[in-house]
Protein backbone atom coordinates (compact mmCIF):
# COMPACT_ATOMS: atom_id res chain seq x y z
CA UNK A 1 0.00 0.00 0.00
CA UNK A 2 2.84 2.41 0.80
CA UNK A 3 4.31 2.04 -2.68
CA UNK A 4 0.91 2.84 -4.22
CA UNK A 5 0.63 5.87 -1.94
CA UNK A 6 3.96 7.37 -3.03
CA UNK A 7 3.30 6.45 -6.66
CA UNK A 8 0.08 8.48 -6.57
CA UNK A 9 1.78 11.47 -4.93
CA UNK A 10 4.60 11.44 -7.51
CA UNK A 11 2.12 11.00 -10.35
CA UNK A 12 0.08 14.00 -9.20
CA UNK A 13 3.09 16.31 -9.09
CA UNK A 14 4.70 14.90 -12.23
CA UNK A 15 2.28 16.88 -14.40
CA UNK A 16 1.36 20.54 -14.41
CA UNK A 17 -2.28 19.62 -13.72
CA UNK A 18 -1.49 18.86 -10.07
CA UNK A 19 0.17 22.21 -9.46
CA UNK A 20 -2.57 24.07 -11.31
CA UNK A 21 -5.32 22.37 -9.27
CA UNK A 22 -3.70 23.35 -5.96
CA UNK A 23 -2.90 26.90 -7.12
CA UNK A 24 -6.44 27.46 -8.41
CA UNK A 25 -7.89 26.23 -5.11
CA UNK A 26 -5.67 28.52 -3.02
CA UNK A 27 -6.20 31.48 -5.38
CA UNK A 28 -9.97 31.01 -5.24
CA UNK A 29 -9.87 30.83 -1.43
CA UNK A 30 -7.88 34.08 -1.30
CA UNK A 31 -10.17 35.85 -3.76
CA UNK A 32 -13.35 34.92 -1.93
CA UNK A 33 -11.89 35.72 1.48
CA UNK A 34 -10.17 39.03 0.72
CA UNK A 35 -11.23 40.42 -2.67
CA UNK A 36 -14.77 39.55 -3.81
CA UNK A 37 -17.08 42.09 -2.06
CA UNK A 38 -19.97 39.74 -1.21
CA UNK A 39 -17.60 37.40 0.66
CA UNK A 40 -14.62 39.55 1.59
CA UNK A 41 -13.72 39.90 5.27
CA UNK A 42 -12.41 43.41 4.62
CA UNK A 43 -15.76 44.46 3.13
CA UNK A 44 -17.80 42.95 5.96
CA UNK A 45 -15.72 44.54 8.71
CA UNK A 46 -15.82 41.39 10.87
CA UNK A 47 -12.66 39.40 11.60
CA UNK A 48 -14.11 35.91 11.27
CA UNK A 49 -13.41 32.75 9.26
CA UNK A 50 -17.12 32.02 8.75
CA UNK A 51 -17.08 33.18 5.13
CA UNK A 52 -14.14 30.91 4.33
CA UNK A 53 -15.84 27.87 5.84
CA UNK A 54 -19.01 28.69 3.90
CA UNK A 55 -17.24 28.73 0.54
CA UNK A 56 -14.55 26.06 1.15
CA UNK A 57 -16.88 23.03 0.67
CA UNK A 58 -17.84 24.31 -2.78
CA UNK A 59 -14.21 24.79 -3.75
CA UNK A 60 -13.44 21.27 -2.48
CA UNK A 61 -16.25 20.04 -4.74
CA UNK A 62 -14.02 21.09 -7.65
CA UNK A 63 -10.61 20.27 -6.17
CA UNK A 64 -11.27 16.70 -5.02
CA UNK A 65 -12.69 15.40 -8.34
CA UNK A 66 -9.73 17.05 -10.09
CA UNK A 67 -7.37 15.04 -7.87
CA UNK A 68 -9.22 11.73 -8.02
CA UNK A 69 -10.15 11.71 -11.72
CA UNK A 70 -6.82 10.04 -12.57
CA UNK A 71 -6.86 7.50 -9.74
CA UNK A 72 -8.05 4.53 -11.78
CA UNK A 73 -8.90 6.00 -15.19
CA UNK A 74 -5.19 6.28 -16.05
CA UNK A 75 -4.61 2.70 -14.93
CA UNK A 76 -7.45 1.45 -17.15
CA UNK A 77 -6.41 3.58 -20.12
CA UNK A 78 -2.74 2.56 -20.01
CA UNK A 79 -3.42 -1.05 -19.03
CA UNK A 80 -1.27 -0.86 -15.89
CA UNK A 81 -4.16 -2.13 -13.78
CA UNK A 82 -3.41 -5.64 -15.10
CA UNK A 83 0.26 -5.14 -14.18
CA UNK A 84 -0.74 -4.07 -10.66
CA UNK A 85 -2.93 -7.14 -10.29
CA UNK A 86 0.14 -9.36 -10.78
CA UNK A 87 1.97 -7.72 -7.88
CA UNK A 88 1.76 -8.96 -4.27
CA UNK A 89 -0.90 -6.38 -3.39
CA UNK A 90 -4.61 -6.85 -2.91
CA UNK A 91 -7.35 -4.73 -4.49
CA UNK A 92 -7.90 -3.15 -1.08
CA UNK A 93 -4.20 -2.20 -0.85
CA UNK A 94 -4.43 -0.46 -4.21
CA UNK A 95 -7.63 1.37 -3.28
CA UNK A 96 -6.41 2.49 0.14
CA UNK A 97 -3.05 3.60 -1.28
CA UNK A 98 -4.81 5.82 -3.81
CA UNK A 99 -7.37 7.00 -1.26
CA UNK A 100 -4.84 8.01 1.40
CA UNK A 101 -2.72 9.74 -1.26
CA UNK A 102 -5.77 11.81 -2.22
CA UNK A 103 -6.45 12.71 1.43
CA UNK A 104 -2.79 13.71 1.89
CA UNK A 105 -2.96 16.01 -1.17
CA UNK A 106 -6.15 17.64 0.14
CA UNK A 107 -4.50 18.25 3.52
CA UNK A 108 -1.56 19.80 1.67
CA UNK A 109 -4.01 22.15 -0.06
CA UNK A 110 -5.74 23.10 3.20
CA UNK A 111 -2.52 23.67 5.15
CA UNK A 112 -1.70 27.11 3.65
CA UNK A 113 -5.18 28.37 4.60
CA UNK A 114 -4.03 28.39 8.23
CA UNK A 115 -2.29 31.66 7.28
CA UNK A 116 -5.77 33.16 7.01
CA UNK A 117 -6.43 32.26 10.65
CA UNK A 118 -3.16 33.90 11.74
CA UNK A 119 -3.93 37.02 9.68
CA UNK A 120 -7.46 37.35 11.05
CA UNK A 121 -6.22 36.93 14.62
CA UNK A 122 -3.74 39.74 14.01
CA UNK A 123 -6.49 41.96 12.61
CA UNK A 124 -8.83 41.31 15.55
CA UNK A 125 -9.07 43.43 18.66
CA UNK A 126 -7.69 41.69 21.80
CA UNK A 127 -11.17 41.40 23.31
CA UNK A 128 -12.80 40.23 20.09
CA UNK A 129 -10.65 37.31 18.96
CA UNK A 130 -12.18 34.64 16.66
CA UNK A 131 -13.77 31.64 18.36
CA UNK A 132 -10.96 29.04 18.44
CA UNK A 133 -13.40 26.18 19.09
CA UNK A 134 -15.49 27.06 16.04
CA UNK A 135 -12.38 27.31 13.85
CA UNK A 136 -11.05 23.94 15.02
CA UNK A 137 -14.47 22.37 14.55
CA UNK A 138 -14.82 23.87 11.07
CA UNK A 139 -11.41 22.54 10.02
CA UNK A 140 -12.37 19.13 11.39
CA UNK A 141 -15.59 19.34 9.38
CA UNK A 142 -13.62 20.26 6.24
CA UNK A 143 -11.31 17.29 6.81
CA UNK A 144 -14.16 14.79 7.15
CA UNK A 145 -15.96 16.36 4.19
CA UNK A 146 -12.86 16.25 1.99
CA UNK A 147 -12.05 12.68 3.08
CA UNK A 148 -15.59 11.65 2.12
CA UNK A 149 -15.38 13.46 -1.23
CA UNK A 150 -12.11 11.58 -1.81
CA UNK A 151 -13.78 8.20 -1.27
CA UNK A 152 -16.59 9.16 -3.66
CA UNK A 153 -14.07 10.44 -6.23
CA UNK A 154 -11.92 7.30 -6.13
CA UNK A 155 -15.05 5.18 -6.63
CA UNK A 156 -16.20 7.28 -9.59
CA UNK A 157 -12.75 7.00 -11.15
CA UNK A 158 -12.99 3.21 -10.91
CA UNK A 159 -16.07 3.27 -13.16
CA UNK A 160 -14.43 4.68 -16.29
CA UNK A 161 -11.19 4.91 -18.22
CA UNK A 162 -11.90 8.52 -19.21
CA UNK A 163 -10.58 11.23 -16.87
CA UNK A 164 -13.14 13.84 -17.92
CA UNK A 165 -16.03 11.45 -17.38
CA UNK A 166 -14.56 10.48 -14.02
CA UNK A 167 -14.30 14.16 -13.04
CA UNK A 168 -17.89 14.94 -14.05
CA UNK A 169 -19.40 11.88 -12.40
CA UNK A 170 -17.45 12.60 -9.22
CA UNK A 171 -18.44 16.27 -9.27
CA UNK A 172 -22.13 15.48 -9.67
CA UNK A 173 -22.06 12.70 -7.08
CA UNK A 174 -20.29 14.86 -4.48
CA UNK A 175 -22.71 17.72 -5.12
CA UNK A 176 -25.76 15.50 -4.72
CA UNK A 177 -24.42 13.94 -1.52
CA UNK A 178 -23.39 17.31 -0.10
CA UNK A 179 -26.26 19.61 -1.02
CA UNK A 180 -28.82 17.52 -2.91
CA UNK A 181 -30.67 16.16 0.12
CA UNK A 182 -30.56 19.57 1.82
CA UNK A 183 -32.21 21.17 -1.23
CA UNK A 184 -34.70 18.32 -1.45
CA UNK A 185 -35.72 18.86 2.18
CA UNK A 186 -36.68 22.47 1.35
CA UNK A 187 -39.42 21.44 -1.07
CA UNK A 188 -42.66 22.71 0.55
CA UNK A 189 -44.55 19.44 0.01
CA UNK A 190 -41.88 17.60 2.00
CA UNK A 191 -41.85 20.03 4.91
CA UNK A 192 -44.13 17.82 6.99
CA UNK A 193 -41.58 16.28 9.33
CA UNK A 194 -39.66 14.31 6.71
CA UNK A 195 -37.58 17.37 5.73
CA UNK A 196 -35.37 17.04 8.82
CA UNK A 197 -34.58 13.39 8.11
CA UNK A 198 -33.88 14.14 4.45
CA UNK A 199 -31.38 16.83 5.37
CA UNK A 200 -29.71 14.42 7.82
CA UNK A 201 -28.86 12.11 4.91
CA UNK A 202 -26.79 14.84 3.25
CA UNK A 203 -23.23 15.82 4.15
CA UNK A 204 -24.06 19.52 4.52
CA UNK A 205 -26.13 18.87 7.64
CA UNK A 206 -23.28 17.03 9.37
CA UNK A 207 -20.63 19.49 8.16
CA UNK A 208 -22.60 22.40 9.59
CA UNK A 209 -23.06 20.47 12.83
CA UNK A 210 -19.32 19.90 13.30
CA UNK A 211 -18.56 23.50 12.26
CA UNK A 212 -20.35 24.81 15.33
CA UNK A 213 -17.33 23.70 17.35
CA UNK A 214 -18.85 20.61 18.94
CA UNK A 215 -17.63 17.40 17.31
CA UNK A 216 -20.53 14.98 17.78
CA UNK A 217 -19.74 11.28 17.48
CA UNK A 218 -22.86 10.84 15.33
CA UNK A 219 -21.44 13.18 12.69
CA UNK A 220 -18.07 11.40 12.77
CA UNK A 221 -19.76 8.00 12.43
CA UNK A 222 -21.79 9.34 9.49
CA UNK A 223 -18.72 10.47 7.55
CA UNK A 224 -16.75 7.31 8.34
CA UNK A 225 -19.72 5.16 7.25
CA UNK A 226 -19.92 6.96 3.88
CA UNK A 227 -16.16 6.56 3.40
CA UNK A 228 -16.28 2.83 4.19
CA UNK A 229 -19.29 2.39 1.89
CA UNK A 230 -17.58 3.97 -1.12
CA UNK A 231 -14.31 2.16 -0.52
CA UNK A 232 -16.31 -1.10 -0.48
CA UNK A 233 -18.08 -0.06 -3.70
CA UNK A 234 -14.70 0.74 -5.28
CA UNK A 235 -13.41 -2.70 -4.31
CA UNK A 236 -16.48 -4.30 -5.86
CA UNK A 237 -16.06 -2.22 -9.05
CA UNK A 238 -12.34 -2.97 -9.31
CA UNK A 239 -12.77 -6.71 -8.74
CA UNK A 240 -15.46 -6.78 -11.42
CA UNK A 241 -13.16 -5.10 -13.95
CA UNK A 242 -10.31 -7.46 -13.01
CA UNK A 243 -12.54 -10.49 -13.59
CA UNK A 244 -13.66 -9.11 -16.96
CA UNK A 245 -10.05 -8.49 -18.00
CA UNK A 246 -9.04 -12.00 -16.97
CA UNK A 247 -12.01 -13.47 -18.87
CA UNK A 248 -11.04 -11.68 -22.09
CA UNK A 249 -7.34 -12.45 -21.74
Amino acid sequence: MRSIFFKEINSFFSSIVGYVALLVFLAACGLFLWIIPDFSILASGFATMDRFFDIAPWLLLLLVPAITMRSFSDEFRSGTIEWLSTKPVTDLDIILGKYFATVALILLALLPTLLYVITICNLSLPDNMPDAGAIIGSYAGLFFLAATFAAVGVFCSSLTGNQVVGFLVSLISCYLLYSGFENLSKIPDLAQGIDYYLSMIGMEFHYNSISRGLIDSRDVVYFISIIVLFIALTRFSLSGRTRDAARHA
